[in-house]
């Protein structure tokens, strides 16, 4: 598998992708590129490299049957290391160890963004990614606001430490448009209650009602990740905006963490079946006028048409594991696109009990006082 680093085209250092002005920076010489820039000087380098190689086979073919052994010895090498989840960072060299699902992250040594392009390709190659618009300034910014206001937080929670385990992450998911046609079966009762001199009247009349329509369903945003604990988190600081997600390109990775994704839309496809002829069900209740009561006795959809997209999409995230018996771990996230937050926060019982003792003393004082002044 091949393990990369984006490098920048005038000193060879490390290329980050900021989400301020969408382009790629270097911290080194302070250059900066567009999307389109990296992705030409990349592929010149490539067909360079590639010319070179083809250069050296032609002019030695005893080097080339040895490099051919030695080609099946690395291949051999490279399978136990991805069995083992081990790379080799390509700017220091030093190892990386990841889980099967990773797809970029950070060398812990030299620091610098690595991206697993092999956990990128092929069938897993996404087809849309849509990058980051709030920066990390702004992300830890909003995260010390959303936390800092509320009451019994424990400090820990947003101290310096703890913001810098603020990190952005680039989450698999399957985006789903369909087309459908669906109706529904259902009784209708109506109720009229009036009084004539001391008598109440009751006039029940039920009605058989039908409708039906034609549906087009769009951007059903559904996790494609098994190992994503926190997808109620994420699942809550949605809507993403889809429209703006551009074709897929790893170099929008550089500077953050991916995850590819692990769950098959095979294996979902009946939940989103049923999620579907839901929204239908509920759409053609909605038209069927003022009863006093509506059951539905059957239902159907059709789904004549299934488009899926395979996305990634940008969150800020953050996790504390409290610090008690219980060792609970809270999760705070944040959209990457829109900034929109959600999260659970852990309750410091110090703090609470303090300020309660506090009101606790306050109340008996007032109480004291009017005793003694009675």
């Amino acid at each position: 598998m091949e393990v990369i680093t984006h490098k920048c085209p005038n000193c060879g250092g490390a290329l980050t992708f900021d989400p301020a002005d969408q382009k790629f920076h270097c911290p080194y010489c302070l250059s900066i590129f567009t999307e389109e820039e990296v992705t030409e000087f990349e592929a010149k380098q490539k067909a360079a490299q590639m010319q070179d190689d083809s250069t050296t086979t032609t002019e030695n073919g005893t080097a080339s049957g040895e490099a051919t052994d030695t080609t099946a010895t690395d291949k051999d090498t490279e399978t136990a290391a991805e069995a083992m989840d081990l790379y080799l960072c390509p700017s220091c060299g030093a190892e990386i160890v990841t889980d099967a699902t990773t797809a970029a992250t950070f060398c812990y040594y030299c620091h610098n963004p690595v991206v697993l392009q092999g956990r990128l390709s092929g069938k897993f190659l996404p087809d849309k990614v849509l990058p980051f618009a709030v920066t990390k300034e702004e992300a830890v910014s909003k995260f010390l606001d959303w936390s800092q206001k509320k009451w019994f937080v424990p400090k820990a929670f947003f101290n310096e430490d703890q913001v810098e385990k603020l990190t952005g992450v680039y989450f698999p998911y399957w985006n789903v448009n369909a087309q459908a046609d669906g109706g529904l079966n259902g009784t209708g009762t109506a109720l009229r209650v009036w009084i004539a001199g001391d008598i109440e009247y009751t006039e029940t009349k039920q009605y058989e009602v039908r409708r039906a329509g034609r549906f087009r369903f769009s951007d059903l945003v559904k996790n494609a990740l098994s190992k994503n604990a926190q997808q109620k988190m994420v699942a809550s600081v949605q809507p993403f905006q889809l429209d703006q997600a551009v074709a897929f390109k790893d170099q929008y990775l550089a500077g953050f963490q991916a995850e590819k994704r692990d769950i098959e839309y095979q294996s979902m496809a009946p939940d989103v079946e049923k999620e579907l002829k839901g929204y239908a069900e509920n759409l053609l209740k909605n038209t069927v006028g003022s009863f006093s009561s509506f059951v539905v006795t059957n239902s159907h959809l059709d789904i004549t048409d299934t488009q899926k997209e395979y996305l990634l999409l940008p969150v800020w995230l953050v996790t504390y594991q409290a610090d008690d018996d219980n060792k609970k771990t809270f999760y705070y996230a944040m959209n990457g696109q829109t900034g929109k937050v959600a999260g659970i926060l852990p309750i410091s019982y110090k703090k609470l009990g303090l300020v309660s003792g506090g009101i606790f003393a306050v109340l008996l004082a007032l109480f004291l006082g009017v005793a003694y002044l009675l």
